[in-house]
Formats: C-alpha cells, structure tokens, sequence
C-alpha cells in the first residue's frame, strides 16, 4: 500500500471511522493519490456491506487551521447530504462517512465513469454528443431538484459551520467584474452609460434570482461530471467544494460561453445542449419556458462570465504572441455577445463587449483569427 500523506496517520483514522460506523473491521488495502489534487482512490477489505472502492477527500495539513480548505470540505459534506438524504437525488455522489474535524470525507467511487472533458479532448463532440446532452441535462436538473430549497440547505450548512448565503448569491467573483471595467478602460475601451445601466440592471437580476434560485456546486463545468464512456449517459456532478445557492442560469454558461479550459464551446442549439438543459431545468422552474425571462438570465449570465475572464486583460497583455488564452479571452467574449444578441438582450452591453473583442483583436494580431471556421475551432476545442 502507498503510503498516505504524513504517514499512515490518515490512513488509519480512516480505518478507524469505518470500523466504528459499520460495526465491522475495516482494512485499507490500497491507497492512490489522485495527483496534484487531495484526493485519493483507496481500496478497502471488510466483511460488511461498504463498497470495496471509495474516494476519499481531505483538507492538506497544513490548511486545517485556515477557513478556506476546512470551509470547502463542509459545504462539500452538506450539499452532498442535502441532494442524497432530503431531495432523494443521485445526480451527486453518496457520503459514505465523513469526520469534519479530521478534515476528510469518504465517498462513493463513481468508477467507471470518466470525466466528460476528458471524453471530448479525446473524441470530440461528435463522439460523444450523448454525452454532452447528459450532461446539459443533469446542469438543468440539479437546479430543478433543488430550487424552493435554500432555506433547508442552508439550515443544514449552518450546522457545520458559519456561511454567507448572500455572498453565494452574489458569486465569489463578483468584485472581478469591476477589474474588468477599470483595466478595459485603461486600454481605450470605457464602460458607456447605456451599457453600465443594463450591467447594472442584469447584476440585480443575478443577485435576485426570485424561482431561479437553485444550488450550484459552483463550478459547472466538463471536468465536473462524470459518465461511462460507452452505453447509458446517465451523469453525476462532482466537486461541490464551492456550493451554493445562486442564479440557476449561471450553470447554464459552460454550454455557451468557453470555459478556463476551452477555446471554442460551439453553438449549443445546433448540438442540442440547449435543448436539453431548459427543458430540464422547467421541470422544476416552470419560468424558465418563458422567453424573455430565460433569455434574460442566460444573456446576464453569460456577460457576467465574460467579465470575469476580462479581467485577466492586462496579464494576457505581457504574454507572447500566439498564447492561446488570448484567443481563448476574444472567443468568450464574442460568444457572450452571441448569445445575448440571439436571445435579444442587453443590446449595449453586448456593443461594448464587441468593441472590446475588436479592441484586442487590433492590439494582438496574432488573436485576430475566425473562431466560426469549424475546421480550425471546432466545439470543445481544446486550450493548450
């Protein structure tokens, strides 16, 4: 067996927590760190009715005296136990057993389900559209399952910790926007009137969700879900660490608007993903069949991200030449636009995030490149 971190030490409280919970002798046979995370595969051996693989999840030692890793780990433990023990939902994997003051949670081994980033990088989208579908659908349905429900999540986190709902709602990168406006204004292109007044505006709607309100586990991206890589799409969401209730339409974003790992994300109306998670999603917010006010949400959303990325403006700036996360930044922005424009929303918002692109277009030459030819920038293509 490898040796875990610091020893055995985890390992056998490991040992020690299973054999206490399940009444029964608990053995770890193998333990394989899931490298650079604090994340391991770990193999057990005992006569009780526990799987004989479980992932195990920890906070590094040198972090449990800090907020934010042991902070991560209980809203992880909650909005796991929330979705599993009061909504009755497996879009998530089950807590086998946790021990918060230890810092570490058991859980259920999803194996041998594989990460959908990992499936479109090496197939594409063609390979695997059933997967993508499944996946859109399971964003939609985590939100469905879980709006009108924030009062009992919240109930249930706060019985681990102290929490901020409204920063949850708010969204952690909210103060980035603002980065944004300042660095985009140094280089030439300043925030007009009209469009600061529709940011505003789709800000408030993100903040007020009113039925939009659902639990995100904060990070609605391929990476995070897993599916078989051959037969029945039925998906699980994993990595909750930064879960919260917020806007809905905010998991929306991955389906249209390029991610950290993404140079293109295609047209999720031509793949069908658009379909798939609306539909969903109204299974439990019914408003989502209205069009304006989807269209509305989606548009505030996907700006929201692009400004997010845009911040990152003046780092790029001192990059050399061909670095893809500038083309990555021009192609998130210009499908940000997109989409607003298709849903017939924020007109001068989506104006200035269309200068902008162009902005930076003329500034980096070798960024000015056609991001719609599919030969070159097919979905899902991946950034290097």
């Amino acid at each position: 067996m490898a040796a875990a971190p610091k020893g055995i030490s985890r390992v056998d409280a490991l040992q020690n927590l299973l054999t206490d919970l399940f009444a029964t002798p608990v053995a770890v046979d193998r333990w394989e760190r899931v490298e650079p995370w604090t994340i391991a595969k770990v193999r057990l051996r005992s006569t009780s009715a526990l799987p004989r693989s479980v992932v195990v999840k920890w906070v590094p030692d040198g972090q449990r005296d800090a907020r934010p890793a042991p902070w991560r780990l209980r809203t992880e433990l909650a909005a796991l136990q929330f979705l599993r023990e009061e909504l009755g939902t497996a879009l998530a994997p089950r807590v086998i057993a946790a021990d918060t003051a230890a810092g570490f949670l058991v859980l259920e081994d999803l194996a041998p389900r594989v990460a959908l980033d990992q499936l479109l990088r090496q197939d594409g989208v063609a390979g695997h559209g059933d997967r993508l579908a499944a996946f859109a659908r399971a964003r939609g349905a985590l939100s469905a399952a879980t709006a009108g429900g924030a009062e009992a999540y919240y109930a249930r986190r706060a019985g681990l910790g102290p929490v901020d709902a409204a920063a949850d709602a708010a969204g952690r990168f909210a103060p980035l926007r603002e980065e944004a406006i300042r660095r985009t204004a140094a280089l030439g292109a300043p925030l007009t009137d009209r469009a600061g007044r529709e940011l505003a505006a789709s800000m408030e709607e993100l903040e007020n969700p009113g039925p939009f309100l659902a639990l995100s586990n904060g990070d609605a991206e391929a990476n995070n879900v897993l599916l078989h890589a051959t037969g029945p799409a039925d998906a699980r969401l994993i990595d909750f660490e930064f879960a919260g209730y917020t806007h809905a339409l905010t998991d929306a974003v991955c389906l249209y608007v390029p991610g950290p790992a993404w140079l293109t994300v295609g047209d999720p109306a031509t793949t069908g993903a658009a379909d798939h998670y609306r539909h969903a999603l109204a299974l439990g917010i019914p408003e989502a069949e209205d069009d304006r006010r989807y269209g509305d949400g989606l548009a505030a959303a996907c700006m929201s991200w692009a400004l997010v990325r845009l911040q990152r403006v003046a780092l790029l700036d001192t990059r050399s030449p061909g670095d893809h996360s500038r083309l990555q930044l021009i192609a998130t922005l210009e499908a940000a636009a997109h989409t607003a424009d298709t849903h017939r929303s924020l007109p001068h918002l989506t104006a200035w995030i269309r200068r902008t692109a162009a902005m930076l277009r003329r500034r980096w030459p070798d960024a000015d490149q056609d991001f719609a030819d599919p030969t070159r920038f097919p979905p899902y293509r991946a950034r290097r």
